[in-house]
């Protein structure tokens, strides 16, 4: 079984994709495919399907990450259309992070944006992905095509996760780079169940590339296990070093 990397680039919140070309030709190297989020952490951002198209145009495979929270219906439907104007046609659909400014539109659900995509007609069907945390997953989330992990930094939660759900499709575990302490405060803050271990906070204070090699390891024995089809990494900040160990080992 062929097991992919899956990495996620950061979208710029400023009209240049300097930043996002520079990220998909040095991880280009190691990634089998790219995802792109929408508006991450609240943040008005360039539009995935936009850099998603940046991407094939550098030679890619991408995922447009498109969230519930800041549409609706019609402009959904746009999105849609955009995208296969683009030739983008792989997705995953997610409820999105808390807006810093103003509130949800509230009319999305990401179980309706499954059914529309479904019934969108275009040139190529589009492949829709879909996120579960460690824990039971409802039986409409296995309409999709693919399903994403939260991301955890124990291999050991995903894979009894992954023991305890039967799901007909590739499954990739969530892996990201913690690049400081402060950074695992704020996740801890931001995300109530993650358990980051007091040892990596501890290893990471000390040696910024602590928490590179961390990750390369999760992802080394989530590989060796064969539960997982692959792995969807965050390398946040820390993608050339990330890069670089990586073609390395």
């Amino acid at each position: 079984m062929s097991f992919e990397l899956v990495c996620e680039i950061e979208p710029p919140t400023r009209p240049d994709l300097t930043r996002v070309r520079h990220q998909i030709g040095v991880l280009s190297p190691v990634a089998g495919s790219f995802l792109i989020p929408d508006n991450h952490i609240g943040r008005a951002t360039v539009s995935s399907i936009a850099v998603a198209h940046e991407v094939a145009a550098m030679g890619g495979r991408s995922i447009a990450c498109l969230n519930s929270r800041d549409r609706n219906l019609l402009g959904f439907r746009r999105d849609l259309l955009t995208a296969a104007a683009y030739g983008v046609d792989q997705f995953l659909f997610v409820y999105g992070d808390k807006p810093t400014v103003g509130d949800r539109t509230s009319e999305l659900t990401v179980r309706a944006m499954i059914d529309e995509a479904r019934g969108f007609e275009a040139m190529t069907p589009f492949r829709v992905g879909v996120t579960s945390g460690l824990r039971k997953v409802p039986s409409w989330k296995r309409a999709a095509d693919f399903m994403f992990a939260q991301v955890s930094f124990s291999v050991d939660a995903l894979l009894r996760w992954r023991e305890s759900v039967t799901l007909d499709m590739p499954v990739y575990a969530g892996v990201m780079v913690l690049a400081s302490p402060r950074m695992a405060h704020e996740l801890a803050a931001s995300i109530p169940d993650i358990d980051i271990p007091g040892s990596l906070v501890e290893r990471v204070a000390q040696d910024r590339d602590a928490g590179v090699e961390a990750a390369c390891e999760m992802i080394d024995q989530l590989r060796d296990s064969g539960a997982f089809d692959g792995v969807h990494l965050v390398p946040v900040s820390r993608y050339r070093q990330m890069a670089l160990r990586l073609e390395s080992r």
